[in-house]
Parts: structure tokens; C-alpha cells; sequence
């Protein structure tokens, strides 16, 4: 791997960081940690600019000194001489995205819990961590065994592993506890997403923590435009300038990195967006919002009075009823409504995926009233059936209408739509962006720590583009092409059973 210039500054300043903790990363050794120094470093810099390189080399290089990657899904029992990594993200998305990069990611919620395993299975697991001998367990025939190893080999994931030897998560993983011993090393990805709390929790957790961020994007709510980076030393911080090979020619980011520039405003930057999707295919300057895509992809809006106008137009779209959900809907998970004293519960709850923010598909309602199949995405084992909660806001309607209600479980809103804020660490093949909130931002004349707000929402949702920008100029939607569905989604053998409280 050639670095840049840059790149290659940010790598030797995080490798002597790595190296006073006693983790060589140009020698490949790594030795039990002496000077009990805690020690923070962040890496900005804007899209396109190397970071996800820059974390991919050094986790690798930081692997192949001998150091473990805790993971998340299952942790072997700890040695006195061992040195630790996790890799994290601030929510299911941005960790499945890392994930796709070939970086094995997980949350920082997972870390902060680590699962508990039924003792039987757990020697499965030790067995294809490489820690132990292959196993003889009551109900597992050698097949199985054989091809939870094989999908070891090509993902890493024990809960897939066993899943694929014919087990549900309920079978092998009996409970959650919050984690007791520290972690060496931490590098966290979509850190311009992290509040105060997360940040203090963080550095309690790791030695050395690692921050990759882009400090254009928007700050967490409440925090009043400050990002965590705010918080170190000039010396602490790397940042990234370079646009790499592998960016440059890519219209999607030379709209967002143009909206660098003091002197524009939104009306000539919409005329570049129309003068790029003229003459590249990657930028659309679409007419109206498209049904389709917005299954799958929402369109990113600034005001939540427009989010819900257009969750309500895509219904009406799909023909669904008033009184309940069709499968193939998106929702996003407003957290979980439990009393204190169910924790075991909600601990439970999240780490199957359903944290605030977490995208899932609607497959259909539960066996139980109250409980609805649900599609986790960027989840490896993404099937569940759990107590829900789900409010669909309507225009100019107080109460929203509630196609299942749970007396307490996991909470969702409708997913057609969302703000572009809650877009954040999240990345679609499509995405929309709803121009008419943008300019609405412009015209309000609101700044965000001494820049235009219009402009660190474009940045954020035009970002969130992998492959094509869709810039959405009216308020019309484009009739859908055929029936919502969900064949389109990855079936995975395990379906997890869960439940608010110990009765059901």
C-alpha cells in the first residue's frame, strides 16, 4: 500500500502511539503494556479523503503483531499476555458498511456488552477461534460442525458460524453483561457522530483510542455544533487533505467537496448539480421522488414536517392500508421502551441490532399480538420477531396511527423518510435528497459552528451516496413500479425469538 503524504504523517503518528503502548506495528511484535499511559489520536478529514484506507492498513498491521480482534459476537477467555483491538462504529450501518470494506467492525454498544454463551456451545466457539480442540456436543452432528467451519473461514462471525450448524441465537447465547476488563486498542470510525457520554465511555474503555472522523459533517444533537474532536489538543489531531486516485473523477464528491466554499450559495450550487448530472450518469436531477427507491433508500429531508408529508405519500403510493403494515416497508428504530428494571432485557434487545436509528424491513406480524417479524439490516444474523411498538406520524395529526402496539418492546417510526441528521454514518448504493428542504434551510439563514447549515446538510446527504446521487428539485412522487416486497432480502437460518419480559 502507497500512502500519501498525509496518510503516511497520520500511520507513523498513530504507530508510535501504538508502539509506547507496546503494540510495534512496523516490526510486527507486541508486548504486554508497561507505562499505563492513556492516549487519544484523531484522524479527520473529509470524503474521499483515505481514512477508511488508512483504518483498513492499520488494522491489519495492528492483526499481524499478534494483537486479538474482540469482535463483539464472542470473546476467548482472556490471557495474561494477550493485547486487544475492536473496531467500532456509532450504529449497525456504519459498522455493516466498514464490514462490506473487508474491516470487521462491530457497535460501540456491542463492546460495551459482551454476550454470555451456554457453556456447550461455547466450546464450539473456542474450537473455531482456533483456541481449543473440535468438540463432541449433545445434538450437533459432525455436518454441522463441519459447516459452521466452513462459514467461519469466509466470515469470522460465531454466531453465523452456529447458525449455520442449525442453531438460534437463543440457544447459544444465554445473556448479557456489561464489559469488566478494558481493551487495549480502539478505532472508531463515523466518530463525528459521537456524543459526550459515548466519548467519556470510550475512554474509560481503551488505553489507546483511535478517532476517523469528517469534521464537516453534522455535529449530534444537543451538543450545539461540537464534535468530540473538540476536546484534544492541536497535537492530538491528523487530518487528511489529499482526494485520492480512487475519489477523483467522482461527481457525487465534487459536489460535496465544493460546498467547501465560503462564497456559495444554494442557487449556484444547484446549477452545479445540474451541470454535473448533465454530464454524468452518477447525478440525477430528478423531477420528483421515486417510490421504488424509497423502499430501500429514504430520502433525506432536513424537516420533519416534510418527512412525514412523504411517509404518508409512499403509503398511499403502495396502496397500504390505514390499519396495518405491508411487508417490504421500511422502518428505523426509536429506541426501546422498557422500565429499569427489565435492563436484562433491553441490553438484550440492543444487541440484536435494534438501537435508535437502526434500519430494518417489516416481514410480517409475529405470532404473538404485539410482536412483528422484522429484518435488521447491516445485522449478520438480521431476522428477528420482537414486541413493538410502531407509530406512522400523520400530516397535520397529533397522534400518529399505530399499526402494532406492544405494551413495551422496541419502538419504530416509519423509514421511507428520514432527516438527513439521522442519515448520519449511513451509506445507500441510491440516495435521494430532498432539494426543497435544502433550500428552506438556505433561506433561514441558520449556521452550525460558523457555517451556512444549508451546506453541512448537503454535505452529510449527498455523501451518503455510494453510487448515484439522486437531487430531488419538487414536491412529487413518482408512482411505484410494482408491489412492495421482500424477496429482495437475504434469508440467514436463524430467526431470534424475543421477548420484553420473561412471560412474553
Amino acid at each position: 500500500m502507497k500512502f500519501s503524504d498525509d496518510q503516511a504523517t497520520a500511520h507513523d503518528a498513530i504507530a508510535g502511539a501504538l508502539r509506547s503502548a507496546g503494540v510495534d506495528i512496523d516490526e510486527g511484535v507486541s508486548l504486554p503494556a508497561t507505562d499505563g499511559k492513556a492516549r487519544v489520536l484523531a484522524v479527520m478529514g473529509k470524503a474521499g479523503s483515505g481514512k477508511t484506507v488508512l483504518l483498513a492498513e492499520l488494522v491489519k498491521a495492528v492483526t499481524d503483531a499478534g494483537v486479538d480482534l474482540v469482535s463483539g459476537d464472542y470473546e476467548n477467555r482472556k490471557r495474561k499476555d494477550r493485547r486487544t483491538l475492536a473496531v467500532l462504529a456509532p450504529t449497525n450501518k456504519a459498522a455493516s458498511v466498514l464490514r462490506g470494506r473487508g474491516v470487521p467492525a462491530t457497535t460501540i454498544h456491542r463492546i460495551l456488552y459482551t454476550p454470555i454463551y451456554d457453556p456447550d456451545y461455547e466450546k464450539v466457539a473456542e474450537w473455531l477461534a482456533g483456541d481449543a480442540e473440535r468438540p463432541k456436543v449433545e445434538g450437533l452432528t459432525d455436518a454441522a460442525l463441519d459447516r459452521a467451519a466452513e462459514f467461519y473461514k469466509l466470515h469470522k462471525s460465531i454466531p453465523g458460524a452456529l447458525a449455520a450448524a442449525g442453531l438460534r441465537g437463543s440457544d447459544f447465547i444465554t445473556g448479557w453483561k456489561r464489559r469488566e476488563d478494558p481493551l487495549d486498542i480502539g478505532f472508531v470510525d463515523e466518530s463525528s457522530m459521537l456524543d459526550d457520554t459515548q466519548f467519556e465511555d470510550l475512554r474509560e474503555l481503551f488505553d489507546t483510542l483511535v478517532l476517523f472522523g469528517d469534521p464537516a459533517q453534522l455535529a449530534p444533537v444537543g451538543q450545539s455544533g461540537s464534535m468530540c474532536f473538540d476536546k484534544l489538543k492541536d497535537s492530538q489531531k491528523l487530518e487528511l487533505h489529499r482526494i485520492h486516485r480512487q475519489a477523483a473523477d467522482n461527481p457525487i464528491l465534487d459536489l460535496a467537496h465544493a460546498l467547501g466554499d465560503d462564497a456559495l450559495d444554494f442557487s449556484t450550487f444547484e446549477d452545479m448539480v445540474a451541470d454535473a448530472a448533465s454530464r454524468d450518469d452518477r447525478v440525477v436531477l430528478a423531477p420528483r421522488v421515486d417510490a421504488d427507491l424509497m423502499a430501500r433508500s429514504p430520502v433525506l429531508v432536513w424537516r420533519n414536517a416534510t418527512r412525514i408529508r412523504l411517509i404518508h405519500a409512499f403509503r398511499r403510493a403502495f396502496d397500504a392500508p390505514e390499519t396495518e403494515l405491508l411487508p417490504g416497508e421500511p422502518l428505523i428504530c426509536d429506541g426501546v421502551e422498557l422500565p429499569l428494571k427489565h435492563r436484562k432485557k433491553r441490553i438484550d434487545l440492543e444487541a440484536r441490532g435494534l438501537v435508535k436509528g437502526a434500519q430494518t424491513i417489516y416481514l410480517g406480524p409475529g405470532r404473538k399480538p404485539g410482536f412483528s417479524r422484522l429484518h435488521v439490516i447491516g445485522m449478520e444474523d438480521p431476522r428477528v420477531s420482537v414486541a413493538t411498538i410502531i407509530k406512522i406520524e400523520m400530516p397535520d395529526e397529533e397522534e400518529p396511527f399505530i399499526p402494532s402496539a406492544a405494551r413495551m418492546g422496541a419502538a419504530f417510526l416509519h423509514g421511507a423518510a428520514c432527516t438527513i441528521h439521522k442519515a448520519q454514518g449511513s451509506q445507500w448504493g441510491e440516495v435521494q435528497v430532498f432539494a426543497p428542504d435544502l433550500y428552506a434551510a438556505s433561506r433561514a439563514g441558520r449556521s452550525e459552528a460558523g457555517i451556512p447549515l444549508w451546506r453541512r446538510l448537503a454535505y452529510v446527504a449527498i455523501t451518503r451516496a455510494e453510487r448515484r446521487l439522486h437531487w430531488v428539485r419538487r414536491y412529487a412522487l413518482q408512482r411505484p413500479s410494482a408491489p412492495l416486497t421482500v424477496a429482495d432480502l437475504p434469508s440467514e437460518p436463524a430467526t431470534l425469538e424475543l421477548r420484553p419480559t420473561d412471560g412474553g
